[in-house]
């Protein structure tokens, strides 16, 4: 074998066959577009998918931090994957990231089973069999994409790129943090079909479900807090208003019943799952309230000025 015939055998033993280079490109761009459609979804609204991943069990504590460090993942996998270079290691990135998921989901089924995980946000998916499917499938894309692609190079380029992510999510998340306080909350709202302003001293509206095991332990703690006298309080029920009384009979939440203003509400103060609540001071929002275990919601509102 003379010097030239050697010098090319590598580079033909690297060739794929065309039916091969269509599927990884294929694999690639799925994956690239679920992933980049997350992954900058989840930067740019952070605090919608922090009470998603709280419902899943999260704790609050870690919940904002993970959000960040899941956003930052999922769109550096996605860019990388779409570049031929970077394919094998954005692809590798993916896999890691869902099978990460898949055995989180598989672990907690029991309690998830149910529990909305909608990832994208065109898409709406709920905790079951159905999921494991279609991660599963993603999970086979991502193999694909990896094992069908040339060796990456370039560390360094790679460093550069996560880095310009991760300072437009950290940018993303702190100018969402700051618009999270000061919103102006809705003029008025109807109670006992009546107008009641919200423009003036100082109001906690807390949202709940009638059904909700953990709506009422939320209230039945809150209704031992110790209020300040000028706090008024209301409750918004989300689903099946006519409970809304009984409810908050039975958990002893001295607060006034908002059943028709719900939408008007949530459209102001977006959030998922209750139980949410907003403080709100002279017609601004002055900060959300949207944890309710351990000792909140009573150290937030204790720092808001609400309790003592």
């Amino acid at each position: 074998m003379d010097a030239s015939s050697a010098a090319e055998f590598p580079s033909r033993s690297l060739e794929l066959p065309p039916w091969k280079s269509v599927v990884n490109h294929f694999a690639a761009v799925v994956v690239a577009i679920l992933f980049l459609v997350a992954g900058v979804w989840h930067i740019t609204d952070p605090f919608t998918w922090q009470r998603m991943m709280e419902d899943l069990l999260v704790r609050p504590q870690f919940s904002l931090p993970l959000v960040f460090a899941l956003s930052v993942a999922e769109t550096f996998a996605g860019v990388l994957v779409l570049v031929p270079r970077f394919r094998r290691w954005g692809a590798w990135i993916a896999t890691a990231i869902l099978t990460a998921i898949l055995i989180y989901f598989a672990i907690n089924y029991s309690n998830l089973i149910g529990r909305d995980c909608s990832c994208f946000p065109w898409v709406k998916r709920t905790v079951g069999p159905a999921f494991f499917v279609e991660d599963a499938a993603m999970l086979a894309a991502a193999l694909l994409a990896a094992w069908w692609s040339r060796p990456a190079t370039s560390k360094r380029s790679a460093a550069v790129i996560l880095g310009v992510i991760a300072v437009f999510a950290a940018v993303s998340f702190g100018s969402a943090l700051t618009h999270q306080t000061g919103t102006k909350a809705p003029d008025s709202i109807t109670i006992d079909q009546k107008p009641y302003s919200l423009q003036h001293g100082r109001i906690f509206v807390f949202f709940f479900d009638p059904h909700c095991s953990h709506c009422d332990q939320a209230a039945k703690d809150m209704s031992k807090l110790r209020w300040k006298d000028d706090v008024k309080l209301i409750a918004v029920p989300t689903t099946d208003a006519r409970f809304a009384v009984a409810f908050l009979n039975d958990t002893g939440f001295k607060a006034m019943p908002a059943v028709d203003d719900l939408e008007m509400l949530k459209k102001v103060f977006p959030f998922g799952d209750p139980p949410y609540g907003v403080a709100i001071e002279n017609g601004r929002e002055k900060g959300p309230v949207s944890h309710y275990e351990g000792s909140e919601p009573g150290d937030t509102l204790r720092k808001l000025g609400y309790v003592e």
